[in-house]
């Protein structure tokens, strides 16, 4: 059922429970757009999801608490932390973290803490990520290396230390990489190369980790992201009918089509998947465009 913008479940009690624990462990509830979704189990699951306080991330980390799984959400915006704190109503299935994962101790930590809180760790969604677009000759190096740390170092670094307890369990690793690793706009020079670097990363660690950990990766389109940043920063989406239409699909994203593949690439079912990267963009990546 849906508590403010989270996915929750409300808790059964009594012969509820006892019904609940006996019914196939697949579930439909309704998202913030009111559609039917079906739902995987990640029950008694643990998972790590950076840069989740908001945009894409946040709708990562609801959809897999929606699902059973009990997350650790790490990110760099304290204010942000907090209100999804407030909005996904104390269950003690999330935790938060402020952290810099381009910084190899913090890290450490983040992975020791979660694994510490609940004993174990299942999947990995590395989702950080930071853009500065600018004409190549004006981007300074210092602002070429810190959309690189971000967008792809500290993915390896989160790679690096959650891989011995992902193998023992025998996880999954989503890395959200960007179309533009497939194709280019103007000055995104060090956002672009930080995403290629991530297809590529993706299809190395699924070689090297298989078949104990399997890792995939998923190419956002244009994704709204505006009604899902902190309070001090949310805006209401105003889109025409052209920035729909021009889709395929007939419309521009949204977080849950993001989560909605994460959680899949994450689950059983996708056992058979791993060291692909999905564009997810309503079909624009196949439209050919001229002016």
């Amino acid at each position: 059922m849906a508590v403010g913008r989270w996915l929750l479940r409300k808790a059964p009690s009594g012969r509820q429970a006892a019904l609940a624990t006996a019914t196939v462990p697949r579930r439909s509830v309704r998202t913030r757009v009111d559609t039917e979704v079906t739902m995987a189990d990640f029950t008694g699951k643990v998972g790590i999801v950076t840069g989740g306080a908001q945009g894409i991330g946040q709708g990562i980390a609801r959809r897999l608490l929606a699902d059973g799984m009990s997350v650790m959400v790490a990110d760099c915006d304290a204010e942000a932390l907090q209100e999804l704190q407030v909005d996904a109503g104390g269950t003690p299935r999330l935790m938060t973290l402020l952290a810099d994962v381009t910084r190899e101790e913090e890290v450490r930590r983040l992975v020791e803490l979660t694994v510490q809180r609940w004993g174990r760790l299942d999947a990995l969604v590395n989702n950080v990520g930071i853009g500065i677009n600018k004409p190549v000759e004006e981007l300074a190096l210092a602002e070429w290396n810190q959309v690189l740390a971000t967008n792809l170092t500290a993915m390896f670094l989160m790679v690096k230390y959650a891989v011995p307890h992902l193998r023992q369990a025998r996880g999954g690793i989503v890395n959200i990489a960007s179309t533009r690793a497939l194709q280019s706009e103007a000055n995104t020079e060090a956002y672009s190369a930080s995403k290629g670097g991530v297809v590529a990363l993706t299809h190395a660690l699924a070689v090297s980790l298989g078949p104990a950990v399997r890792v995939n990766g998923i190419c956002p389109g244009w994704v709204e992201v505006g009604d899902w940043q902190k309070k001090a920063r949310r805006q209401e989406p105003r889109h025409s009918e052209a920035d729909h239409q021009q889709h395929p699909a007939g419309r521009v994203g949204k977080p849950d089509d993001i989560a909605a593949l994460t959680a899949f690439l994450l689950s059983p079912e996708a056992g058979f998947i791993t060291g692909h990267c999905f564009p997810v963009d309503g079909g624009m990546t196949i439209k050919m465009i001229y002016v």
